[in-house]
């Protein structure tokens, strides 16, 4: 009898530990690489921002990056605080952190997100590893907040310290003057620059102040007048062009060194453009030691219907909307409403009525 008791509590334990691990990786999308030079590499995205629509992007660039590259993708979310839908407002909400553990690279779009302490402590042991990081537009300021990774590197350093900058200014007209990526001329032989010729995005320029001569500038950006991609330039600020797309050597809490990519680009809309996918993608290959292919294939994999970036105030959008990772997942084509105040903006594919 002692030992079916026994036998029983044991099963028991395995039904709740398994309904548990099903609960936490449901908070997640979780892509297997198919073949592909990265397969055997994992990658996690990390969406959480109220702006640029994170939300939607990391999941497509996972799907790219699993099932035509190889890599295994795992993309996190912010959650609402009672982890019901996710909620891009809600700072404190990204499900996930510890996945970093298996990671050989963070896909990173977050803006001003507040990890709690044991949550820090994974990107803290990420950084100390020295592995890679590719940031996009509000990676500048990831992180807000009075705690620290490790002993020295305050949430809000994050940005500075680690991508190379911080949050400065919007250079060009929020939401009406664009921005065309210029390649540095002196660096248009490195390999993510491979294949890439033509990036625009709607988001505009961000100011850039603190690069020094230790980071390597691939592309700058150029303001455009409007939002249209044939659109001419803003001569008077384009005198000096801000950088756009960089390399940043950091150093981690620990001492040890590494390497991001950073664009200031970003927003679901941006990724519109096929060379900006390019290059982000062949930033992966870079920082994860791989070749980078000469024309890699970042054609979407699903129908991909970005929305316009801006903020979302409404208090009832997204427990409306009830997303779930899984809405993202492969053969799904999720489409939200543009935001309030959105400008024209017909250079997207958008879904069939």
């Amino acid at each position: 009898m002692k030992k079916i008791t026994q036998y029983l509590l044991f099963t028991l334990t395995l039904i709740l530990s398994s309904s548990f691990v099903v609960a936490a990786d449901s908070k997640i999308l979780h892509l297997k690489g198919e073949n592909g030079p990265g397969k055997g590499k994992t990658i996690v995205l990390v969406s959480g921002d109220e702006e640029y629509r994170s939300e939607e992007s990391m999941p497509m660039l996972a799907k790219i990056l699993s099932q035509k590259h190889g890599f295994t993708c795992k993309v996190l979310f912010a959650w609402d605080k009672d982890g019901q839908y996710i909620d891009p407002n809600n700072q404190q909400g990204v499900v996930g952190w510890e996945h970093l553990k298996s990671a050989d690279l963070m896909l990173i779009g977050t803006r001003f997100r507040r990890p709690n302490s044991q949550d820090a402590q994974y990107i803290t042991d990420f950084l100390n590893a020295g592995k890679g990081i590719v940031g996009i537009r509000t990676s500048t300021h990831a992180f807000n907040g009075g705690e620290k990774f490790g002993e020295k590197i305050s949430y809000g350093q994050f940005g500075p310290l680690i991508m190379g900058e911080g949050w400065v200014s919007h250079h060009g007209k929020h939401k009406g003057e664009g921005a065309r990526g210029m390649i540095e001329t002196k660096n248009a032989a490195h390999p993510i620059l491979r294949g890439v010729t033509d990036v625009f995005g709607p988001s505009d320029v961000y100011g850039i102040r603190r690069l020094t001569d230790k980071d390597t500038i691939l592309m700058r950006g150029a303001v455009t007048k409007t939002l249209e991609p044939n659109s001419s330039f803003v001569d008077s600020k384009n005198d000096p062009m801000q950088p756009l797309a960089w390399l940043h050597p950091y150093t981690a809490p620990n001492g040890k060194k590494g390497t991001t990519f950073c664009t200031t680009m970003g927003a679901s809309v941006d990724l519109v453009s096929e060379d900006l996918r390019r290059m982000l993608v062949n930033a992966t290959y870079f920082l994860t030691g791989l070749n980078v292919p000469e024309n890699g294939d970042v054609s979407y994999v699903d129908p991909f219907y970005p929305s316009f970036y801006g903020f979302i105030r409404d208090k009832e959008f997204w427990p409306g909307q009830d997303m779930q990772a899984e809405d993202y997942g492969l053969g799904k084509t999720p489409h939200a409403p543009d935001p309030q105040g959105t400008p024209k903006w017909p250079f997207r594919p958008s879904p069939k009525k």
